[in-house]
């Protein structure tokens, strides 16, 4: 399960293939040095989008792939 304290990197390392979700949201620097520093919030805020959102299609992604 995805949460919005866990870093961009972690995420990507997970599933590289979760990219266009994370592109889908304005965020293209997923391997910049702020994706795995920052958490999913905090980039979620200097992006002004809402985390929660972003999780929530993060979470359905992973859902997606385990059918």
């Amino acid at each position: 399960m995805i949460t919005s304290d866990m870093s961009i990197a972690s995420v990507m390392k997970l599933d590289p293939e979760v990219a266009p979700v994370f592109m889908s949201y304005g965020m293209h620097c997923l391997y910049c040095p702020h994706a795995s520093a920052e958490s999913i919030a905090e980039a979620s805020l200097v992006h002004g989008i809402d985390a929660d959102e972003l999780v929530k299609a993060l979470n359905a992604y992973f859902d997606a792939k385990k059918k």
